[in-house]
């Protein structure tokens, strides 16, 4: 592996020999890994077509960058980044940083169902090398940027998550957890993949433990921060260079062997250099003009197409092979982006982006470097024109000429005279921020502060304090017992030192259905672009313009996360609509959210049209969630056509449905459409007629399975006959049969208590049950102590059975109230937390209904308790013997009249009648008897022949006498005359 004496690190190589033969006893291994990393690095540095490693959000690889563009001035950047996502990065001017450029499929075509939607996200920085390229590309005229990463089709295509399943997020979470605050920022890239840019990171976790033990720190952003980044802030561009080499392949090589990872790594490796190999062809570009920006693991690549000669691959055959992508639409745009998002996608420590956009700052403070900013980029100070900026490139010595990495290895670290004053301002402000959280600090507090600084970096080694040594110190030296706040120290210093940058996407890089949102919420008068919540108030009374904003923002509820459009008055339910409404509006927070619903269509009304559509034609879909689709498109699109389409659907799923787990849910969304289409149109649609004669029909026909099927519920079995009767009438109308319920309960056989009280409830229903019967049945239960503690069981039946059957209110107060009173207490306490736990987690929805009958037939009063009898043990006035009509001659007649008759002459005024009272004394003035029979013979002669009576009516004389049939047939005559007048002898 040794190469010619005449490279510029031979020397480094015999040292590194010398060194693996006295630490290893000559071993191969120990000289092969030393002795291939410089191989590496010469290989990288002598590459024609120069190669810039650099470390993701490294604010050292910035600075490097800006000031190597600045004096080379390339023709081309070749930038790796994915591909397809060039045509976004001039948008990122409309942007403030950070943001993430996002590729988002919905629709996917050639990848497994469950990984939809497809997501991935590449995060910018200020303090990026990155955005630097990027900037320098799209500003400078005649210098083109080309991204020769893979695809974010290949991104998905080279995925070995199936075979991985078990890896989890080993390695991806930052350490520590993260205050609640920070939690929502964390969570702005969602579930995306990140395009790690520069990832550097060991991936041999000895390694890491071992670098973080030596190094004293707590975890790898610290030691970066400590051991590269500080000391090449101010190297020179080779030494940077030869050093990201290094470190690049000292991790590439004692690297694991994860063949996936190493595959996916190697494949991505020939993929740029393909492309670039591909444009230098295209268009004549002299490699020498170029600059190829990538990680500084793939910079020190090993694979046969590194270079711009590499042109074979392993097995002999020419250049790479490029997979073509799948059918999968893929959308582009920009999201916002934040340091502790990017912190908590890439596993780098809490707070380790703002410490690193700090020494950014720093960096170029000291340095006096002038970055490239994009023109018009928000958040930034329009700089200043100088002359520097149209020169000609100057002359650019040859790269990698000479070895800088032997001398920066052996450079002792460089003590900043500066620290002193700046530790001192860090450790006032943390003091001051301490205060206003509640702490109780105080100047003592930032002496120990700084001292224990000193202290913490001299027991580490380190010849300054670094941030992390600082905020070590203030948490020991402030932090006593408790946090006082809502932020304790260790979140302070990250908010001293820089925060948590938040970036927002600009109007004008909004895609069309974001802007169309803003457009129409204009008359809120809001600003909705920034973060933070802000309150609507809606008068859509005085001001009828506003409802097309409250449209817009039910939409939005339904479409975004719960935290988006928060309706804090006002509500909207089938055939109902506030005049007033009251919202909190968090759009600015949730803008990635809304970026990722244009991404899906032009406007709310298309996304959630699509939207309902894919719930109801979905693989999996129910019966419920098409009729909550069915709502949906009623409340929020309104017109019928969507409705009625998505109203067949639902009709097509109840049918082919096997079982009634959904039951409840399509009783109570069915009784809520018939309302509304009953109250607002004249007729019912004809697909809600068909989904109630084939409910019907389907219900009945799975009734008997669900009473004995152990998986149903009895909530789910009494919500089946909920809309059988509750139905009834509507189904009956539309030509179903009563006949085919009859037979169904009657074939129902179940098991299960609570089930043999609902089915009890079902035959009083229809009538095949008296409620005499069912409380007999109620007593026998009571009476037999085998089945005394199962009682609960009933009740619960008892209970859900007031759903189907609202009439039994008061049969299921008479059973809890028997049971209360006959049990003993030796039974009925150990009993009663059963009965209590059962009804609250089989019928809690169906209590009120109990506690509101109960109210109706207790007294309302304690003291009337001790003399109250229940209706149900209360005698009737007299019994049924004495209720029988005695035969007497006396006249019979309402017995209530002639004692108050000052009522009834009230009633015979208003209804015209001037008779008077006939007395009581003496005969009657008319003889009395059935006076309706001789007055109408037709119809007694035609009770008669139903009778059988052949003989007709007897007359004699002018006045009225009993005819010859009563003789013959006195009970006959005396009941007829009791239905037909209420005074008959």
């Amino acid at each position: 592996m040794s190469a010619a004496p005449e490279t510029p690190f031979a020397a480094l190589r015999g040292q590194l020999h010398e060194a693996a033969s006295e630490f290893a006893g000559g071993g191969d291994a120990l000289e092969g890994i030393l002795l291939g990393m410089v191989d590496d690095v010469d290989r990288a540095a002598g590459e024609p077509l120069e190669i810039f490693p650099v470390c993701h959000h490294s604010p050292a690889s910035a600075l490097a960058m800006a000031r190597r563009l600045r004096e080379k001035q390339p023709k081309v950047v070749y930038l790796e980044l994915c591909e397809d996502m060039a045509p976004l990065l001039t948008e990122l001017r409309n942007c403030r940083l950070p943001v993430a450029v996002q590729a988002f499929a919905s629709d996917i075509d050639g990848f497994p169902p469950d990984w939809a939607p497809l997501s991935v996200v590449a995060p910018i920085t200020e303090a990026s090398a990155e955005y630097q390229a990027i900037a320098y590309a799209l500003d400078t005229p005649g210098v083109e940027l080309v991204l020769v990463d893979r695809s974010s089709d290949h991104v998905f295509q080279w995925d070995a998550r199936h075979d991985r399943e078990d890896e989890g997020a080993a390695g991806a979470a930052a350490p520590g957890a993260k205050p609640a605050e920070t939690e929502a920022e964390a969570a702005l890239h969602g579930e995306a993949v990140g395009v790690e840019i520069g990832d550097l990171r060991p991936r041999f976790a000895e390694l890491e433990e071992h670098l973080l033990r030596h190094g004293k720190v707590r975890h790898w952003s610290e030691w970066w921060h400590q051991y590269v980044e500080v000391p090449l802030g101010d190297s020179d561009h080779d030494t940077y260079r030869q050093v990201m080499f290094l470190i690049g392949s000292l991790f590439r090589r004692l690297a694991p062997g994860d063949g996936d990872r190493v595959r996916v790594d190697e494949d991505r490796e020939r993929y740029m250099w393909t492309r670039m190999r591909e444009h230098l062809a295209a268009t004549g570009t002299d490699p020498a003009d170029c600059l190829y920006v990538c990680g500084a693991f793939h910079a020190a690549s090993r694979v046969d197409e590194f270079g711009v000669d590499g042109t074979t691959g392993t097995d002999g055959t020419t250049g790479f092979t490029i997979s073509p992508r799948t059918a999968t639409t893929w959308q582009y745009g920009l999201i916002p982006s934040s340091h502790t998002a990017i912190e908590a996608q890439f596993g780098l420590a809490s707070g380790s982006v703002s410490i690193a956009a700090t020494q950014w700052a720093k960096n170029l403070k000291r340095t006096r470097v002038k970055p490239y900013r994009l023109e018009g980029q928000a958040g930034t100070k329009k700089p200043a024109a100088t002359k520097a900026a149209v020169k000609a490139a100057a002359p650019v010595v040859p790269v990698g000429a000479d070895d800088r990495l032997s001398g920066f290895l052996r450079r002792p670290p460089v003590v900043d005279t500066l620290d002193e004053a700046e530790l001192l301002g860090w450790s006032v402000d943390i003091v001051r921020a301490a205060r206003r959280s509640g702490y109780l600090a105080s100047t003592a507090d930032a002496i120990a502060v700084f001292e224990t600084s000193i202290l913490l970096a001299g027991m580490r080694d380190r010849a300054k304090p670094t941030p992390y040594d600082f905020q070590d110190a203030a948490v020991t030296c402030i932090e006593k017992d408790s946090v006082p706040g809502r932020r304790d120290v260790r979140r302070l210093v990250e908010i001293m030192m820089g925060g948590d940058r938040i970036g927002q996407v600009g109007y004008d890089a909004l895609p069309p259905l974001a802007r169309d949102v803003h457009d129409r919420l204009a008359p809120l008068e809001l600003n909705l672009q920034q973060r933070g919540v802000r309150r609507a108030l809606l008068d859509m009374a005085s001001e009828p313009d506003l409802r097309a904003c409250s449209d817009v923002l039910w939409m939005l509820r339904r479409l975004m996360p719960p935290g988006a459009a928060r309706p804090i008055m006002g509500e909207r339910r089938l055939g109902e609509r506030s005049i007033q409404e009251s919202w909190d509006l968090s759009l600015g927070t949730h803008q990635r959210a809304l970026i990722e619903l244009g991404y899906e269509g032009v406007s709310l009304e298309q996304v959630l049209e699509q939207r309902l559509r894919r719930t109801a034609h979905g693989p999996q879909a129910t019966t419920a969630q098409v009729l909550a689709a069915v709502e949906d498109a009623t409340l929020y699109l309104g017109g019928r056509r969507l409705a009625d389409e998505l109203g067949t659907r639902a009709l097509e799923v109840l049918a082919a449905e096997r079982t009634v787990d959904g039951a409840p849910e399509v009783l109570r969304r069915v009784r809520g459409l018939l309302a509304y289409y009953r109250t607002s149109e004249a007729v019912l649609p004809p697909w809600i007629e068909s989904f109630v004669r084939t409910g019907y029909a389907h219900y009945c026909t799975l009734l008997p399975t669900a009473f004995r099927d152990e998986e149903a519920t009895a909530g789910q079995v009494a919500a089946m006959l909920g809309f059988l009767f509750s139905m009834e009438s509507l189904a009956l109308s539309l030509g179903c049969d009563r006949t085919q319920l009859e037979l169904s309960v009657a074939q129902s056989h179940p098991q299960d208590p609570a089930k043999t009280a609902l089915l009890w409830a079902a035959q009083v229903q229809l009538g095949t049950l008296s409620r005499e019967e069912l409380r007999a049945r109620c007593d026998e239960l009571l009476g037999n102590p085998l089945v005394v503690p199962s009682y609960p069981r009933y009740l619960s039946g008892f209970v859900h059975a007031l759903e189907p059957v609202p009439g039994l209110a008061d049969v299921v107060v008479e059973a809890v109230s028997n049971a209360f009173g006959r049990l003993p207490d030796a039974v009925l306490l150990p009993w009663l937390p059963v009965l209590i736990t059962t009804l609250r987690s089989n019928a809690a929805e169906l209590a009120p209904l109990l506690i509101r009958e109960a109210g109706r037939i207790f007294p309302a009063r304690l003291a009337a308790l001790d003399a109250w009898v229940p209706p149900w043990r209360q005698q009737p006035a007299t019994p049924a013997a004495a209720r029988a009509r005695p035969h007497s001659t006396t006249p019979r007649g309402a017995a209530l009249l002639p004692v108050h008759p000052d009522t009834c002459d009230a009633l015979a005024e208003l209804l015209g009648c001037t008779d008077g009272w006939t007395p009581t004394d003496g005969p009657p003035p008319h003889p009395q008897g059935a006076a309706l029979l001789p007055a109408h013979p037709e119809t007694c002669d035609a009770v008669a022949e139903l009778l059988g009576c052949e003989e007709g009516w007897t007359r004699t004389g002018p006045a009225p006498h009993h005819p010859t049939l009563t003789d013959r047939h006195p009970d006959t005559a005396e009941a007829v005359a009791s239905l037909l007048t209420a005074s008959c002898p």
